[in-house]
C-alpha cells in the first residue's frame, strides 16, 4: 500500500471512568449509625431509632441508583448524598453540644469515670466518621465527579497532588483518604499532610478541631475531677 493511501492515524480512545467502591463508605455510614444508637438518650437530637432509619433510608437511595463503584453523576443523587452527610454532620454537632452541656452541669451521663469515657469515645468518634465523610462529599464535587475529572484547583491538596511524582498516573483520593484526614485533624486540631486551600474547607477543618479540642478537652478534665 503506497504512502498516499495510507489509513488515517487513529485518535486515542478516552478511558472509562473508574469510579471509587461504595462501600468503604457504606460501612463508614453505617458504624456512624450504630454510635448514633449508643449514644446515651439524653444526647441525640430524637429518639434511637429516627436518625438511623433516615440514614439508612438515604444510603439505600445511594446504593440504588448508583450501584457498584460510584460513579454515576447526576443531581438527585448528589442531593441526597449531601443530605446524608447534613444529617450525619447535624447528629454529631448536636450530641457534641449536649455532652458538653452534661459535662458543665455534671449531668448523670459523665458522672463515673467508666460513663464518661464510653460516651465522650462515641462521640467524639461520631465526629471523627461525620467530617471524613463531609470531606469525601464536598471535595471536587464527591466521589462521582472525581471519578469523571479531578478539578485543577483541589479544595483539599493531598501530598499526591502537591508532589505528582509519588502518585500513580490517574491518582484520585480514596474515601480512606478523607477519613485519615477527619482522624488526623481531630487529633492534631490542624491539617497534618492534607492542606484546605478553598475557604469551605478551612471552615470545615476549623470547625472540627475546635469541636474535637472542646471533646477532648472537657472529657479529661471532667475525667481527671472524678478520679480525684
Amino acid at each position: 500500500m503506497s504512502r498516499d493511501h495510507a489509513p488515517p492515524p487513529r485518535e486515542p480512545q478516552e478511558t472509562e471512568p473508574v469510579g471509587e467502591a461504595r462501600w468503604p463508605m457504606a460501612v463508614a455510614v453505617g458504624t456512624a449509625m450504630a454510635l448514633t444508637v449508643l449514644v446515651p438518650d439524653s444526647l441525640r437530637i430524637a429518639p434511637k431509632w429516627v436518625l438511623p432509619s433516615v440514614e439508612g433510608l438515604l444510603l439505600l437511595t445511594l446504593i440504588a441508583g448508583d450501584p457498584g463503584r460510584i460513579d454515576r453523576r447526576s443531581s438527585a443523587l448528589r442531593a441526597v448524598a449531601i443530605a446524608l452527610v447534613g444529617v450525619l454532620a447535624l447528629s454529631a454537632v448536636w450530641s457534641t453540644l449536649q455532652l458538653i452541656d452534661d459535662i458543665i452541669h455534671n449531668g448523670k451521663e459523665t458522672a463515673s469515670a467508666t460513663s464518661l469515657l464510653q460516651t465522650g469515645g462515641t462521640v467524639w468518634a461520631g465526629t471523627v466518621l461525620a467530617f471524613s465523610l463531609l470531606y469525601f462529599e464536598l471535595d471536587g464535587g464527591g466521589a462521582a465527579a472525581r471519578a469523571h475529572r479531578m478539578p485543577a484547583t483541589p479544595a483539599l491538596a493531598f501530598p499526591q497532588q502537591l508532589s505528582p511524582e509519588l502518585a500513580p498516573p490517574d491518582w484520585r483520593p480514596r474515601y480512606v483518604d478523607y477519613l485519615y484526614l477527619g482522624l488526623t485533624n481531630a487529633t492534631a486540631f490542624s491539617p497534618t499532610d492534607v492542606m484546605p486551600l478553598a475557604p469551605w474547607a478551612k471552615i470545615t477543618m476549623a470547625v472540627q478541631s475546635l469541636v474535637s479540642l472542646v471533646i477532648l478537652g472537657l472529657v479529661v478534665a471532667r475525667a481527671v475531677n472524678v478520679l480525684t
